[in-house]
This record gives C-alpha cells, sequence and structure tokens, in this order.
C-alpha cells in the first residue's frame, strides 16, 4: 500500500492571498509615512525660521540696526551656524530662497514651501511665522560656509 504523500510548498492561491495582504499593508502605510516626512520638512523650515530670527537679531545688535532697517542675506547668513544647509544656500529643504529680511520682523516661510505644505500644516502650524505673501528681494553675493 503506496501512501499518497502531499507535495510541500504553497500553493498559487496561497502565494495570491499573502500578496495581496502585502499590497493592502502597503497601500494604507505608505501614505502615512510620505505624510509624516512632509511633517518632518514643514518643522526643518520652522526650525530654519527661528535660526533666522535669532541672526537677525544679532546681526542688529552688533551692526546698531534700527527696527525697520533691511538686512540682506549675505549678512544675516553671517550669524548663522557654519557647515549647515542654511549657512551654505540661504534656502529651506526644498531649495527656496529665504531672502532679505527685516530687523524686528518675523522671517516668513517662502510661498512655494508654503504651497508644497499646505496639505499637510495649515496657518496656525506656521504661528508665529507667516507664509510670504510678496516676495522678498535677495542680495547674496558671495558664497557662504566660509567666512
Amino acid at each position: 500500500m503506496a501512501a499518497h504523500v502531499k507535495p510541500s510548498g504553497f500553493t498559487l492561491v496561497e502565494t495570491m492571498i499573502v500578496v495581496t495582504v502585502i499590497a493592502l499593508l502597503a497601500a494604507i502605510v505608505v501614505p502615512s509615512f510620505l505624510r509624516a516626512r512632509k511633517r518632518s520638512q514643514a518643522t526643518s523650515v520652522k526650525n530654519d525660521l527661528r535660526l533666522i530670527d535669532a541672526a537677525i537679531a544679532q546681526y542688529a545688535m552688533e551692526t546698531n540696526k534700527a527696527t525697520g532697517d533691511s538686512v540682506d542675506v549675505d549678512d544675516w547668513l553671517d550669524y548663522v551656524k557654519e557647515d549647515s544647509r542654511l549657512a551654505s544656500t540661504g534656502q529651506d529643504i526644498f531649495g527656496n530662497d529665504y531672502n532679505d529680511q527685516v530687523v524686528d520682523s518675523l522671517p516668513v516661510v517662502p510661498s512655494q514651501t508654503c504651497n508644497a505644505l499646505s496639505d499637510v500644516v495649515d496657518a496656525d502650524f506656521w504661528a508665529p511665522y507667516q507664509c510670504e505673501t510678496i516676495p522678498r528681494s535677495k542680495h547674496k553675493n558671495r558664497p557662504h560656509g566660509h567666512h
């Protein structure tokens, strides 16, 4: 009497079920991951704004600038920590320029950056900063990171 031996391995149906379950899990997780990534980028931009604000204040104190005076990118970048993306480019994580600033005025989020992140953060997230409505000029003439 020969015993009937069942072949080992997975059937096509079992394999298809596993692939379907993995695809469903990926469909659930990937959008959450992308949203978390954009939130992290927004936080990076907000941190840049804090650094720019502090750099402008330091520059204004050391150069006796008055409220409302313009501060060129070249000038405030000198007060940002060297060897950082911000110090070497004057741009946010998306490559958008922060531009010139004004003494005793908060720096603004570049409008392109606001638009790129509008699906994950609202105006309340940026407080006390605001999204740029009128682009400021940019006076950046020298490479940064080497003062």
